[in-house]
């Protein structure tokens, strides 16, 4: 099986690079990976040992950012380095202040994870969430580095547990601990003989927290609000954006922000098709005059989990795609959410339609009904806000557990 993996590998990076000329994904992770141990060797020293903190994305790096955040706190002269697999993590944080540096991960092949592991020196290594890579887990096992897996979860479904996957449980015995968010992760590790799990929950719910906790005032968006109630969207895609747009035209006392998940221009112009009236924040910014517009556009991207503070109501998108985006950051303001169908692998939104405070819908009448729903209940912000405050918490375990390799 091995060999069928590097072949895989291989030919993902091929793909790369013959899309990399019409996808700016494509070309960001192409760019972003030349030269790459070049630039590694020009910025980091190889006899400092280091901790690896490891996203595939920004949405794990939110994740896992309570555990490096704290960390580099309790453990202010650790040397911390951070990579992305995914362009959207890497050209956001690359800047990262709390990082010695920030790279993109090469791909995974014997040799690459060899010569980072080596050039990174890591003390210990840590994966957020998902990204499981052969030979960077072996190469640290080889070499004793310890390697945990936080916020881990798993699914029946998933290769580790069919008769075919093999393989892929070799990926998961390099591990040294995995921290994971429900105790049916825990029961299924059990059934492929993986005993050094730990339920702790998931990381996210101290992240929404802390950033609930201490608001950003964003004086822009107030004044775009004023003393109408607002309705967020975040996240969104196409099918999303259709869907608020029809539930928009008969809510005009209403207040809309929409932060779609792309802002390329393509799909900004869409959606200012679908909402005439509205205007982009990148214009209404430079505006004096107190906002007569119903709808505003964020062409921007890092607002969203600050928006929520100014919401009565949600909409997270992502639910008629392959699944929903973060419903916690809205919960943690207290206000109830509204997504697409597509929610099942997120626990967090399984529990918030069992105790009230959101609702998945289908259509634009299933919208309307869930939109009056949950506008029209008192308590509900109150009941979201306490569900988000009781999984807090893992952040605190998974620091325990780390003192035994971390020495002040």
């Amino acid at each position: 099986m091995l060999w069928l993996y590097n072949i895989a590998i291989q030919l993902y990076g091929l793909i790369i690079r013959l899309f990399a000329p019409f996808n700016s994904k494509a070309s960001f992770f192409l760019k972003g990976r030349g030269n790459i141990f070049v630039k590694i060797e020009k910025k980091i020293d190889s006899t400092i040992p280091h901790i690896w903190f490891h996203f595939a994305s920004l949405g794990e790096f939110e994740q896992g950012r309570p555990v490096l955040e704290k960390l580099k706190e309790q453990y202010p002269d650790k040397k911390i380095i951070v990579t992305f697999f995914s362009p959207s993590g890497y050209e956001i944080r690359k800047n990262y202040a709390l990082a010695e540096a920030v790279f993109y991960l090469p791909l995974d092949t014997a040799s690459n994870a060899e010569r980072l592991v080596a050039a990174f020196n890591p003390e210990l290594a840590i994966f957020t969430k998902y990204e499981y890579w052969y030979h960077y887990f072996k190469a640290l096992h080889n070499k004793n580095i310890p390697l945990l897996i936080i916020s881990g979860i798993f699914r029946p479904n998933q290769i580790f547990f069919k008769s075919y996957g093999s393989f892929h449980r070799k990926i998961l015995s390099y591990v040294s601990q995995f921290f994971v968010q429900n105790e049916e992760s825990i029961q299924l590790l059990k059934t492929i003989n993986i005993q050094n799990a730990t339920l702790s929950g998931d990381t996210r719910f101290d992240r929404v927290a802390e950033n609930a906790a201490s608001p950003k005032k964003l004086s822009i968006i107030e004044r775009f609000c004023g003393d109408a109630p607002v309705f967020i969207a975040g996240s969104t895609w196409p099918e999303d954006e259709r869907l608020i747009a029809l539930l928009c035209a008969s809510n005009p006392e209403w207040k809309f922000i929409i932060a779609p998940h792309e802002i390329g221009v393509h799909h900004i112009n869409e959606i200012e098709g679908l909402f005439p009236q509205a205007i982009k924040y990148s214009t209404f910014a430079t505006e004096e005059a107190s906002s007569e517009h119903q709808i505003l556009i964020i062409d921007n991207i890092g607002m969203l989990s600050s928006l929520y503070a100014y919401g009565k109501i949600a909409y997270i998108g992502g639910g008629f795609g392959v699944g929903i985006h973060n419903t916690l950051e809205a919960a943690a303001f207290g206000i109830p959410v509204i997504f697409g169908p597509k929610y099942d692998k997120f626990q967090e939104a399984k529990d918030l339609i069992q105790i009230g405070v959101a609702q998945s819908i289908n259509n634009i009448a299933e919208l309307n009904i869930a939109f009056t729903t949950l506008t029209t209940n008192g308590n509900q912000g109150d009941i979201a806000k306490n569900y988000v405050t009781s999984k807090t918490g893992s952040t605190d375990q998974i620091l325990q557990y780390l003192s035994q390799y971390l020495k002040p």
